[in-house]
């Protein structure tokens, strides 16, 4: 059995939860449990990427401290991490303990927001802890409460070895039905690949500038006569196509340097291209045309272009995927 913690505070000589944290982790380990802490604070250039770090771990700990309000910013990055990035299928089957001190007000608050964010992302929450700790040095020297620490870490043990199962809860059924935020629909490998761009900020920086650059060309080709080629890639594409039975999908590829957007229908075997604006459309594509150059000579794909930043895309991801399976010029 292996869980992680992920501790949410500064790291603090004088924090509380470090205390509990301490004594739970050696619980765990005479049970023979795994266990590996990782401070938020010392990732916090790369929060996007560690909830890839969940991935053979059976539960988690999530400990944070409450000094003035809330659960503090390195752990509600981590959440946003794992709403954005996170294996949502491996969130599922994991288990996860909230432990929340406080040396001011609000420890049940934070017990109870770490526990709704786990059960709104799909996991599994376990009873977790909370307190109020006014003098750390009398807390320590607490019997009673060390027997409590103890008690929780044993509880968590047992909740993961014997799979326990829980009642429904409104969480869930809000995720459900009412909860549609729109996301992109990758993959744990594309999840993983993308949340280390995002890290990355010397990357985002390079794309921010790559952005205007492509911005400043895009403007000074507009005021050239001449540049549109209304044939451009439309035989190409017919030559590479393979139809896909019961798939049907409407693209429309804005080409920078050219007025008109490239349109493309498939509908089963059947196929449209052609230059020209469009409704109901099913994903929007936006590149150059030496990205687009790439493609078509098969020194790139649709999908590494897009992981990439040289493409953007909205829409269903599904469908946008799908582009290299029907048009492959490898």
């Amino acid at each position: 059995m292996k869980v992680n913690i992920y501790y949410g505070g500064r790291g603090l000589l004088d924090d509380p939860t470090l205390y509990v944290l301490n004594k739970m982790e050696e619980v765990l380990r005479e049970l023979r449990v795994s266990v590996e802490r990782i401070n938020i604070y010392e990732h916090k250039n790369e929060i996007a990427t560690l909830p890839q770090t969940m991935k053979d771990v059976d539960g988690i700990i999530l400990a944070t401290t409450v000094e003035w309000l809330g659960i503090g910013g390195y752990m509600q990055q981590f959440l946003d991490s794992c709403w954005l990035y996170g294996d949502k299928e491996k969130i599922k089957t994991t288990y996860m303990q909230p432990i929340v001190m406080s040396t001011t007000y609000g420890e049940r608050e934070g017990e109870l927001t770490l526990a709704n964010a786990w059960e709104i992302l799909g996991g599994l929450p376990c009873p977790g802890l909370c307190g109020y700790v006014e003098d750390l040095v009398s807390f320590e020297m607490n019997k009673d409460y060390t027997v409590l620490i103890e008690k929780k870490a044993e509880n968590l043990y047992r909740t993961i070895s014997q799979k326990m199962k829980s009642l429904p809860t409104s969480n869930q059924a809000v995720k459900q039905t009412i909860l549609r935020t729109p996301q992109m629909e990758l993959t744990p490998q594309e999840s993983e690949q993308l949340s280390k761009y995002v890290s990355d900020d010397s990357y985002v920086k390079k794309q921010k500038e790559d952005i205007q650059e492509l911005a400043s060309m895009f403007k000074d080709m507009l005021g050239k006569a001449g540049q549109d080629d209304e044939e451009a890639y439309i035989e190409t594409l017919k030559t590479h196509f393979a139809p896909q039975e019961d798939f049907r999908a409407r693209y429309l590829f804005l080409l920078e340097g050219r007025k008109n957007p490239l349109f493309v229908e498939v509908n089963q075997s059947a196929l449209e291209i052609h230059y020209g604006q469009e409704d109901k459309i099913d994903v929007y594509a936006k590149l150059t045309t030496d990205v687009m150059d790439s493609i078509v000579e098969g020194r790139m794909t649709f999908q590494r272009a897009f992981m990439t930043g040289e493409m953007t895309a909205k829409g269903n991801f599904k469908i946008l995927r799908m582009l290299d399976i029907m048009f492959n010029f490898a």
